[in-house]
């Protein structure tokens, strides 16, 4: 990542959180148009219930927790 990416990062993270999902909803949709209105409202609606969740208290993990926590519940290879 480029320093201008750096610095763009780094102020989107200082935008309130509703802000945020605005941002990465948007950015996601400039890589991958949605042609499907159902799954934009779907996700519209989850991002939704999730910032309600974390207002409440809900948990956070960092992604390497998150991602152990993932690993730890698939199924072992044998």
């Amino acid at each position: 990542m480029g320093d201008a990416a750096k610095k763009l990062l780094d102020d989107v993270l200082a935008l309130p959180e509703d802000e945020r999902m605005e941002l990465a909803y948007r950015a996601l949709e400039s890589v991958d148009p949605l042609a499907d209105p159902e799954w934009e409202r779907s996700w519209l609606t989850e991002l939704r219930r999730r910032s309600r969740e974390l207002e409440a208290g809900g948990e956070t993990l960092t992604w390497p927790a998150m991602r152990a926590r993932i690993l730890a519940n698939l199924p072992r290879r044998t």
